[in-house]
């Protein structure tokens, strides 16, 4: 497997998730890069020093996200909903292998999502049936669908508030506390990731 994981400057959280990745599946291809990366900046101090602090090696230097990394990729892992976004609207054949890392380690996210997404069109299809009928003020329409549909609003609330987490921390610029952290996040999916892939064999 060759793996790309991608964050904003790559010089804190993806190359993190990178060498993690080295060290605890040592059979996978793995690279990093960030969608505004320049080349050859070095990693940020805090995560040299969280990372020694792990017994992590940690050498490296920033690179940007190109065609060619896109395209060596088996499966691209992100930081954040907004960088697979930003990646979907450059590389849009990407879909099929392109996920934030929380995303893509959760064991149920695709079946709360499916959930979710029933949820909404039910909605939506109630929203045009009330709408069809109503004889109300219309700077009044929003309020009274959603006091009339209160019951299927909360269970809404519910299914977002139970979505398993799209995006990891980004410590650049704060304190080694904040890395420390950051770090901790990163093994937890890292873990889950390794247990995935093995599954999978």
């Amino acid at each position: 497997m060759k793996l790309l994981f991608v964050c904003t400057g790559n010089t804190c959280r993806s190359p993190m998730a990178e060498a993690l990745v080295r060290k605890r599946l040592p059979q996978v291809e793995v690279q990093s890069a960030g969608i505004f990366a320049s080349d050859g900046s070095a990693a940020s101090h805090q995560a040299v020093t969280v990372m020694e602090e792990a017994g992590v090696l940690f050498a490296h230097q920033s690179k940007p996200v190109t065609k060619e990394r896109v395209e060596w990729a088996d499966l691209i892992l992100t930081m954040t909903e907004q960088h697979k976004q930003l990646l979907l609207e450059q590389y849009p054949h990407t879909a099929g292998k392109l996920y934030t890392l929380p995303e893509f380690t959760a064991e149920d996210a695709g079946a709360s999502w499916k959930l979710l997404q029933e949820a909404y069109a039910d909605l939506e299809t109630k929203r045009v049936r009330f709408a069809s009928g109503y004889q109300g003020d219309p700077n009044r329409f929003q309020s009274e669908f959603m006091q009339a549909h209160e019951r299927e609003v909360a269970h809404i609330r519910e299914l977002e508030a139970a979505m398993p987490a799209t995006d990891i921390m980004d410590p650049f610029g704060r304190s080694v506390d904040v890395y420390r952290e950051t770090l901790k996040e990163l093994e937890f999916y890292v873990d889950k990731l390794a247990e995935k892939i093995h599954n999978e064999k």
